[in-house]
């Protein structure tokens, strides 16, 4: 059987504050989607979300790229860049059109998208992406594809997202300096979204929370469209700094201990098993004190380990309950969660997160790809997949369409939140 055409490459690059990793995928003549090779560097000179350190992160993604294009035994030159910082934020806008009953025809359509771009206000910020989302007839119906049908009036919800100028100049730099051209830069959310979500639970309402290295990303969906986000500066490397700071010991080790014997749940046999550490300068008096009464020499029970990392998380969900609480998450529309990201792929961690929210988890994988290396096909890794599955399905954006001189009305936030509430009470 002859092996599917690759027609179109797509590259993908996810710029952290723990890893800087790449995908090239290629869309092949039966419409899937192929990886094709990978790559992984340490990330040093990102913090938080924010470049800090241009060379450092410029030579990551060089050699990220470089180690992909190996594997895949290609060269690329086009990529797509993941944007993570704290500085993201998430609106919807609402323009109207008059139809009078007629028709709607494409230019009908063409004309009220260039007015929505128009209507736009980025109040000093850059649009990393509008794109329009939901139509509605009468200010009743939610339709995908209103073309052809009749209406009184048209309207269409356009899902707008901002983020500051300067941190995005420095990615785009950094990426540029690696002798690459940046297609578009994407707000991880959505990304993220694209890989882990389906579109029945977009449509029907669900909280994405992506517990990444530096930043933890709440992101609300509803009515098929991205409604809320916020950004909380606190994320899995604070738990590796707790570990290290708790016991005296260094990072690498914290983290590796993190990885081998963390959990987000403690059970009664941890407090017999004991995990074996090396102090920073090897003296036995001063980790002992360090890492107070659960500590034995060069041990540690695996009680002690679970209570530093609790103790984080405890701090991580109570943010991410109140961000949930101001997004009106009580509602119908915020029974499932999903949780993903590097922090995702601790043990234990979604039962965890099921009792400390008070609904639903499961952990988000990435999916839709395939050839997809089983070391890629964890949480940490739904960012990169949703960048690839983003590339490839190449989304309208009103960013690239010319403005039109058409008057419209602009329709305030209510009027589209009870157009979504009628929406999704009638999936119920």
């Amino acid at each position: 059987m002859p092996q599917p055409r690759v027609e179109k490459l797509i590259t993908a690059i996810d710029i952290g504050s723990w890893k800087v990793s790449a995908m090239i995928a290629g869309r092949t003549d039966t419409g899937e989607l192929a990886i094709l090779g990978t790559g992984q560097r340490e990330s040093r000179g990102v913090r938080r979300g924010f470049i800090v350190d241009m060379e450092r992160t410029e030579l990551a993604v060089r050699e990220t790229v470089e180690q992909a294009e190996r594997v895949a035994g290609t060269n690329i030159e086009d990529v797509w860049v993941s944007f993570s910082g704290g500085s993201l934020v998430s609106d919807v806008v609402t323009v109207e059109r008059d139809m009078g009953g007629d028709r709607v025809e494409q230019a009908d359509i063409d004309d009220l998208l260039a007015t929505g771009r128009q209507g736009i206000d980025p109040d000093g910020r850059i649009v990393l992406h509008a794109q329009p989302t939901c139509f509605t007839l009468n200010n009743k119906v939610n339709v995908k594809k209103p073309l052809g049908m009749h209406a009184d009036t048209l309207s269409v919800d356009i899902h707008v997202v901002l983020a500051d100028g300067a941190p995005l100049a420095n990615l785009d730099l950094c990426v540029r300096g690696a002798y690459l051209n940046v297609n578009s830069i994407v707000a991880a959310p959505t990304a993220t979204g694209l890989a882990c979500l389906s579109e029945e639970e977009r449509d029907l309402g669900v909280a994405l929370i992506e517990l990444g290295a530096g930043v933890t990303n709440v992101s609300l969906y509803a009515g098929g469209m991205l409604v809320g986000l916020h950004s909380i500066p606190i994320g899995a490397s604070d738990i590796t700094d707790d570990i290290a700071s708790a016991f005296g010991i260094r990072r690498s080790q914290a983290e590796r201990i993190k990885c081998f014997y963390g959990s987000a749940m403690q059970n009664r046999r941890d407090f017999r098993e004991m995990i074996e550490i090396a102090p920073v300068g090897g003296a036995d008096t001063a980790m002992s004190q360090a890492a107070g009464p659960n500590a034995d020499g060069g041990r540690i029970t695996r009680a002690a380990l679970v209570g530093v990392i609790c103790e984080r998380l405890n701090q991580i969900m109570a943010e991410v309950n109140g961000v949930l609480a101001g997004m009106g998450f009580n509602s119908p529309t915020g029974r499932q969660v999903v949780l993903t990201g590097g922090g995702a792929e601790m043990k234990g961690i979604a039962d965890y997160a099921q009792g400390a929210l008070g609904r639903a988890v499961r952990i988000g994988r990435p999916r839709g790809l395939t050839a997809l290396p089983e070391a890629h096909s964890g949480p940490a890794f739904a960012t990169l997949a949703g960048l690839a599955l983003y590339g490839a399905s190449n989304p309208v954006d009103l960013r690239t369409m010319a403005p039109a001189h058409q008057t419209v009305h602009r329709v305030g936030a209510p009027m589209w939140w009870q157009r979504m509430m009628r929406a999704i009470r009638a999936n119920y």
